[in-house]
């Protein structure tokens, strides 16, 4: 592994050590057959280049699902000291808390098995999808700013969903110290009416079932019994979010050169968390995260609707819950243990997991004897898992873990090799139904496109990150 760097630490982490401008390592946790595709992208000189920025501690890391993005690598993890340390909108991406809610029913796989076109047809007309929807609910500038402060809770007080959603997601739904006055005009334009909307690209809501059952335990105390029908919901801040981003890179860029930080790439432009620009980003960032909380609170109760309607049962009988929902596109001030002293730090996770492990008081009660859910949906055609983290993911990774299968194909390259192939029909094929808002998003979602996400789960599970609870398999699939 010379040519890129690449020291071998066990069969499933791998390091380039410190040099240059580097102030710590940077770690991938990858096993030896996908380095070819990650070092392909040079997604690991990325991983790098985080190493030299300010106040990092102890590495940078990347997950298995590790793929070229802006700035940081997607599959990215790094922690800043809260003093020393920098925050940077690359770090978290421009689709701030795109996320993942996981939910179960009491209906078994035969239950709706027959009827899974009309159900999928359903949640296709109940919930708009596709590039610039925003034909969701129509927001005045003061409720979006009510949204911003109160996150998921918000749409609960207003019928969608129920105090028991909250318990069950990441911040309870709610980023404390979001500050509305942080936000641009054009951002709150462009959130005014995309709530309860899917949007575009790898999001997705999918209905599947628990097919393989690792951990009897864990499973039953999230309530996934085996054949239980499942309802994924991955999705984010919409152009809310991105224009947030849009707005702090150039705050940034500005920030970075006042403060004399000298950067290997301009996309990692960041400030000093402790700088008023790094606090300003911070309390926009939360604006949208809560923003993404609501969003998927407001699904998910569209979700319930539509079940409902398509199957002639009362919400009830369906008994669709929020097992668990993360995020992965987000900076947050979190407790570690560093070398044997407690340091308060600035996570950053961009597509990566945050994985608690047992009895973190950030977990919900239910789960504090199991670890927190980590949610890793796979592609279109295949498998997501649900995992829980371990006390050598709080000790090695700042509690994080992967967050999907990760891309192997840009979006181009998987447009072209689509062409000529009906996609639909070949998810079909494997017992899939799929609709989306064009052929165009199917043919860059196609399964190909992305890792199998098996071997994703295997680094992490072997790696020492989880423990795998539970194998989901799709029946139906929405695309934006």
């Amino acid at each position: 592994m010379s040519d890129v760097g690449l020291k071998k630490i066990h069969d499933f982490l791998w390091e380039i050590p410190a040099n240059g401008a580097m102030r710590v390592p940077a770690r991938i946790y990858a096993s030896r057959k996908m380095l070819a595709d990650i070092t392909a992208d040079n997604a690991h000189r990325q991983a790098a280049n985080v190493a030299q920025l300010p106040g990092i501690v102890c590495a940078s890391l990347a997950m298995p699902d590790i793929h070229w993005g802006y700035g940081f690598p997607i599959g990215g993890v790094a922690a800043f000291d809260i003093d020393e340390g920098i925050v940077s909108p690359g770090g978290v991406g421009y689709d701030i808390n795109c996320g993942v809610r996981l939910m179960a029913s009491i209906l078994k796989r035969s239950d709706i098995e027959n009827v899974i076109s009309d159900l999928l047809a359903a949640l296709f007309s109940a919930i708009p999808t596709g590039i610039g929807s925003s034909v969701g609910m129509k927001l005045a500038r003061k409720d979006l700013e009510s949204l911003a402060r109160k996150g998921a809770a918000w749409a609960v007080e207003r019928g969608m969903g129920t105090q028991e959603d909250l318990e069950f997601l990441e911040e309870r739904g709610c980023m404390a110290d979001a500050g509305p006055d942080a936000v641009s005009d054009r951002a709150w334009e462009r959130g005014a009416c995309q709530i309860g909307t899917l949007g575009s690209g790898n999001h997705f809501l999918e209905v599947g079932y628990v097919s393989d059952v690792y951990d009897e335990r864990a499973a039953r105390i999230m309530g996934l019994d085996a054949d239980a029908v499942t309802l994924t919901i991955h999705c984010g801040s919409r152009g809310f979010g991105h224009q947030v981003c849009d707005d702090y890179l150039g705050v940034m860029d500005r920030a970075a050169r006042r403060y004399n930080i000298a950067l290997p790439d301009r996309q990692l432009a960041c400030a000093p968390i402790r700088s008023e620009e790094g606090q300003q980003y911070l309390r926009a960032m939360r604006c949208a995260v809560n923003y993404a909380f609501a969003n998927r609170q407001a699904i998910a109760h569209m979700a319930r609707m539509a079940f409902s309607a398509a199957l002639r049962r009362p919400p009830a009988d369906i008994g669709l819950r929020t097992v668990y929902e993360v995020a992965h596109n987000i900076a947050k001030i979190e407790n570690h243990t560093v070398d044997g002293r407690a340091r308060r730090l600035c996570v950053h996770r961009k597509g990566a997991t945050r994985a608690f492990a047992p009895c973190s008081g950030e977990l919900p009660q239910a789960y504090r004897s199991a670890g927190q859910p980590v949610l890793i949906p796979g592609d279109m055609g295949r498998y997501s898992y649900v995992l829980v983290g371990t006390e050598r993911a709080m000790s090695e990774s700042f509690g994080s873990a992967c967050h999907g299968a990760g891309r192997r194909m840009s979006r181009q390259q998987a447009l072209k090799n689509a062409r000529g192939r009906d996609i639909a029909r070949e998810l079909a094929g494997r017992n899939v139904v799929v609709m989306a808002g064009d052929r165009r998003t199917l043919g860059e979602e196609m399964p190909d496109a992305y890792k199998d996400v098996a071997d994703v789960v295997e680094v992490v599970v072997q790696a020492g990150l989880c423990r795998p609870v539970a194998r989901l398999r799709p029946l139906g699939c929405i695309k934006g």
